[in-house]
């Protein structure tokens, strides 16, 4: 089940929002949390099927060993700590790279040592990565002495809470558990449901009328590298590096709507991320929370403030890396972190010695990076991704002018449809922003009844997330 399915929105979401308000109503606080618990893990198991099993083991184990690390954080016992700290850890990472990273693991030795070891085909459960940083995050703020006042039932409700649970935006305990036991969460707020409403049609439109026609088209490419020209090389991957915004963010915007229907504030997700002037500068527009978590889990674990400017380089190297291990199971996504880091160290470099490029040429070098490590991103493998690049530097012969023209009449609409998608992502005020802007009134309600209508058209086959598959 995805946010962009009738089932959900006509059937899935009207049951739970009814039943949730209607127990708060009469004074049944805790069923309403139940409610929403078995109404997430109902959601789970309809995209996931039987590794809901594996999902609840997994939130089972981590909330014992929580637990135990809050009573030992009040016993001072900071030694046996970060041991069973160590063990839940381990074992989150160990879970999950059993199901993202046993095959990768068994083609480098079959690489390195002719060993034939089969694949095992292991299929990757929807949201694995993202709950488990969740999951990591909690057990941390446990031996911190963070979490002990939480009741199993805030935890299941923090964790599986539906509308964040699959592809983020990545909450934090401490911004979520305290809402869902705010009085003002339990009854409903017109005026929430309103903003919701909103979001919920911004986010429909980004991922139906914009993302999903742009990675169709895109995908059609890179599913044939070697046919590519350098004409569709670049439209490819410019239309895969739009498609990949507005998939996303349409993701959160939608996450970030449901909440507002339960009165609950998720965090954006996204701030115009190509608008940015450098990486570093992009990396804070671009999956906010997803850069949160890696700040202040691991960045912050390898650097300290006055620690020199190597260790503070070293910390953003450390970070990108695992973040483009966490991302994918393959020496392009390896590529892909370092290749980041390297770009944000050197902003970095350059914003503490106040270099300066002019606006527009260092908005399009970072755009342009920006597209060029989407072809790592989006490529099967390294090599399908050096094929595409080295069609991308190869304009061709001498009939150049007239591939370009063969190109222009038969790709006229794509390339038309990628640009116009562009200018929103540049121009057009963010989410947020148009939020900010937003009242109860008629022209605001026809705006989202068209776009609802639109997207609600186009969603007879609704397509996955592209981040489903991470």
């Amino acid at each position: 089940m995805i946010f962009s399915s009738y089932g959900f929105l006509f059937i899935f979401l009207p049951l739970v929002i009814c039943a949730y308000f209607i127990a708060n109503s009469l004074n049944r606080k805790n069923l309403a949390k139940w409610i929403l618990v078995f109404g997430s893990f109902f959601f789970y198991w309809y995209g996931a099927g039987v590794f809901v099993i594996g999902f609840a083991a997994s939130v089972l184990w981590n909330y014992a060993i929580g637990v135990k690390l809050g009573h030992i954080h009040e016993a001072g016992m900071a030694g046996r700590g970060r041991l069973l700290l160590a063990i839940g850890i381990g074992g989150n990472v160990a879970f999950l790279g059993y199901f993202k990273y046993t095959d990768f693991l068994i083609q480098n030795i079959n690489f390195v040592a002719n060993a034939g070891i089969p694949l095992q085909h292991i299929i990757l459960p929807i949201g694995i990565s993202f709950f488990t940083f969740q999951l990591i995050a909690y057990l941390v703020d446990s031996f911190r002495g963070q979490t002990r006042n939480y009741r199993f039932l805030d935890y299941l409700l923090f964790i599986a809470f539906f509308p964040q649970l699959i592809v983020g935006p990545i909450v934090h305990h401490a911004e979520m558990v305290p809402q869902f036991e705010a009085p003002a969460t339990q009854r409903i707020d017109w005026n929430n449901i309103a903003i919701g409403l909103f979001y919920l049609s911004l986010g429909l439109a980004k991922k139906v009328i914009l993302a999903d026609p742009m990675t169709r088209w895109a995908q059609a490419g890179f599913d044939n590298v070697a046919t590519m020209t350098f004409f569709t090389a670049w439209l490819n991957s410019f239309l895969y590096t739009v498609s990949y915004y507005f998939d996303l963010s349409g993701y959160a915007d939608m996450a970030i709507g449901l909440g507002w229907l339960f009165n609950i504030r998720i965090p954006e997700n996204f701030n115009s991320p190509y608008k940015a002037l450098n990486f570093a500068d992009y990396w804070r527009r671009w999956h906010i929370t997803l850069s949160r978590f890696l700040s202040d889990y691991i960045f912050r674990n390898v650097y300290r403030s006055g620690a020199g400017s190597r260790r503070f380089y070293s910390a953003v190297f450390v970070t990108f890396l695992i973040s483009g291990l966490w991302h994918g199971a393959g020496w392009n996504f390896v590529l892909w972190g370092i290749l980041n880091g390297l770009f944000v160290m050197a902003s970095h470099f350059g914003e503490r010695r106040k270099w300066k490029l002019p606006i527009v040429l260092a908005w399009a070098g970072t755009f342009l990076g920006v597209l060029l490590l989407r072809v790592l991103f989006v490529s099967t493998d390294l090599s399908d991704a050096a094929t595409v690049y080295s069609i991308m530097a190869s304009p061709g012969s001498d009939d150049f002018l007239e591939q370009g023209y063969a190109f222009l009449r038969g790709n006229y609409i794509h390339g038309f449809f990628g640009l116009v998608a562009f200018a929103i992502c540049v121009f057009a005020p963010t989410s947020r922003q148009l939020r900010e802007r937003f009242t109860t009134t008629p022209l605001w309600g026809l705006g989202i009844g068209m776009l609802l209508l639109l997207s609600m058209l186009g969603m007879n086959q609704p397509a996955p997330f592209l981040y489903y598959q991470f």
